[in-house]
């Protein structure tokens, strides 16, 4: 897996399916403040404290609602690899937006 961001006309379940056969198999999700819960640990962790692996964009070219940012993470707190998926251009909340911004420096 190579660090960066790809933006290649894969479907996020191409993504995710790559992602976990690559060892992502858990879950997070972006949370208010700048915050990402870890599923596996339960914990909140902001987002600049997330190890980001690779972060790669879906195209939403006929959709707004497709422009999705699928991103390899680590946890901080115990150590679970597993993807975060937001959105962006558009269709972004307000936490999406915050997250997003702390994970791509």
């Amino acid at each position: 897996m190579n660090s960066g961001y790809s933006s290649d006309g894969w479907t996020v379940t191409e993504i995710l399916r790559e992602y976990e056969a690559a060892g992502y198999s858990g879950q997070f999700a972006s949370r208010p403040d700048g915050f990402v819960l870890c599923f596996t640990c339960h914990q909140q962790s902001p987002a600049r404290e997330v190890h980001v692996h690779e972060l790669r964009r879906t195209e939403g070219a006929s959709d707004p609602a497709d422009m999705l940012a699928v991103v390899a993470v680590t946890c901080p707190h115990c150590g679970a690899h597993g993807t975060l998926v937001v959105n962006y251009g558009p269709e972004i909340t307000l936490d999406d937006a915050v997250v997003l911004r702390a994970l791509e420096r």
